[in-house]
């Protein structure tokens, strides 16, 4: 699988680790604790994979700023958090700079 698809696949894993989150109540909750883990676990196992072929600059800024960006989008959209214009606009600057990062030509 090419690194960039890999990686792709890490975030969305990451990303439905982190909204999973909320349900372990404070790791309370042994089932969705145990989902949580795994999902962090297997999403870093495939960014570890992703560093073999890809600069880890380059993949951890997508990582990290993509996986936040997703997880604003994931709150919006799916655990009724607000989006006011401040935060919309700071994402869209998080997209930006990470689509920058990788037109840069450092990979």
């Amino acid at each position: 699988m090419p690194a960039a698809l890999l990686l792709a696949a890490a975030i969305v894993v990451e990303v439905a680790a982190t909204a999973t989150l909320p349900r372990t109540d404070g790791f309370t909750r042994p089932g969705w604790t145990a989902v949580v883990v795994a999902g962090y676990a297997v999403a870093l196992w495939m960014l570890s994979l992703v560093v073999r072929t890809m600069p880890v600059s380059i993949a951890y800024a997508a990582w990290a700023g993509l996986g936040t960006a997703l997880v604003a989008v994931v709150g919006v959209v799916f655990l009724n958090e607000p989006l006011g214009w401040v935060r919309a606009l700071c994402l869209g600057m998080v997209v930006v700079g990470v689509v920058g990062l990788n037109l840069s030509g450092a990979h």
